[in-house]
């Protein structure tokens, strides 16, 4: 092993030994780029540490530390700790990649005059995972950041600040994330901490390159994962911690801060559509984070609800105008978007999933929603 690897690729574990081989192994199927794989077993009580020690015997790449439980965020800062590599990347133990991910984007980073901060990919969501009706699909953002010139920053593309976190579909060059002291928040569990190291390497990035090819795949809703409905509390505070960052970096761009509101507006209606807010702690969490919206990052933005705002308009006590229009060319071009890159089914599908969520959102919310006349 070098000194410097191309790339260190920390793989925060716990209890997922059922999809740990399968993660290892396509991680292992790189041979350009000189990789280090910090496994690290966060409390285990499965057998991910005993997969782990195979590896590590076969492969010298990978190095384990085992460690007691302290969550994603410690996990992942004890890799950021032990990794040497020009780059570091996060995997995630129940996901797999295709052959040559890490190669195809340290040779992409390689082909710049100076090594970029953060190499950006797509993803491929694997839907309904380990079961009969599994699919894949391109992920929200696939075929859609086109910068004129790379590389760039958030303010180019703001719409990588407004999709799945998907810290993991992408690398950062180490000295970057020295010389800005990043770390991931510890937190018990997932604790979603990977939204606001997303909020600080997007912001502080000074070159982003993206390259459009999708490597990494995704597993959602695996079975033990959390809903929105018990992560509501945690929603909310973790969008208020991305907020915090913005502020402490003092991000006023437009762009940037209508991507935030989207993500806030996506974790609300998520809680929307599993249970009535009404008088409840989430109802006042709703309201803290309407008064840290500027009113023209909801009202001028295409890609929130013509019902959102006027809910919103409601609670801050604001007149409600807005181009209506706005919303509606939003949908069309979305269902455009999902019918070119996943297919007519797809498209078809999304459509009844909206009209459902709306329903439910209505039903479970009939207070909120009368009261702002949606």
């Amino acid at each position: 092993m070098e000194n410097t690897p191309d790339i260190t690729v920390i793989v925060p574990t716990y209890n997922t030994g059922k999809f740990l081989d399968q993660c290892l192994s396509t991680i292992e199927q790189n041979d350009q780029a000189t990789l280090e794989i910090i496994a690290v077993n966060d409390g285990s009580t499965d057998d991910s540490l005993s997969i782990m020690r195979a590896h590590e015997q076969r492969d010298p790449r990978v190095r384990v530390i085992d460690k007691p439980n302290g969550g994603y965020g410690s996990g992942c800062n004890r890799g950021l700790d032990e990794a040497r590599g020009t780059y570091v990347a996060i995997a995630e133990p129940d996901d797999y990649m295709r052959p040559h991910f890490y190669d195809t984007m340290f040779d992409y980073a390689r082909s710049f005059p100076e090594l970029p901060d953060i190499v950006k990919t797509p993803y491929t969501r694997v839907t309904m995972p380990c079961t009969p009706q599994e699919r894949l699909y391109h992920c929200a953002y696939f075929n859609r950041i086109n910068p004129p010139a790379q590389p760039f920053t958030l303010k180019d593309q703001p719409r990588l600040f407004q999709h799945h976190p998907s810290i993991w579909s992408a690398m950062y060059r180490r000295q970057f994330l020295e010389d800005n002291g990043i770390r991931f928040m510890e937190a018990r569990g997932g604790g979603w901490v990977d939204n606001p190291f997303l909020a600080e390497t997007l912001n502080l990035a000074r070159s982003i390159v993206f390259l459009n090819k999708e490597f990494y795949c995704y597993r959602e809703d695996l079975p033990g994962s959390s809903s929105m409905l018990k992560s509501t509390d945690l929603a909310f505070t973790r969008w208020n911690d991305m907020t915090d960052v913005l502020d402490r970096l003092r991000v006023t761009d437009h762009g940037i801060r209508m991507a935030h509101a989207v993500r806030g507006i996506a974790y609300l209606s998520g809680i929307m559509v599993e249970a009535s807010i009404a008088n409840s702690p989430a109802e006042q969490r709703m309201r803290e984070m309407f008064a840290r919206m500027d009113p023209a990052d909801v009202l001028e933005n295409k890609n929130i609800a013509n019902n959102t705002k006027k809910l919103y308009c409601t609670v801050r006590g604001i007149e409600p105008v807005f181009d209506k229009g706005l919303y509606r060319r939003a949908l069309v071009e979305e269902f455009g978007y999902a019918w070119r890159n996943n297919g007519l089914p797809f498209a078809l599908s999304r459509v009844m999933v909206f009209f459902q969520r709306r329903s439910k959102i209505n039903a479970h919310n009939p207070t909120i929603t009368h009261s702002a006349g949606i």
